[in-house]
């Protein structure tokens, strides 16, 4: 038997839903972060961090994390 989002209440689905718009709206950011920094202030390869960010939310917390010079 497989689960799917209309076996969900309806606040358990808004807040999927939620949680993906929040997921998409920090990778944009990163992608706008890294789009807009100089490459010297880039931890590494500016291209590398294209693929990392797009691992849902691991990949761009380690962006913010570990990928911009302070």
């Amino acid at each position: 038997m497989r689960a799917s989002t209309k076996d969900l209440s309806p606040v358990a689905r808004l807040c999927l839903g939620l949680l993906g718009v929040v997921q998409v709206a920090f990778a944009f950011l990163a992608f706008w972060d890294l789009a807009h920094r100089d490459r010297r202030s880039v931890v590494g390869p500016k291209p590398v961090w294209v693929p990392v960010i797009l691992v849902n939310w691991i990949g761009t917390a380690s962006y913010f994390l570990f990928g911009i010079r302070r």
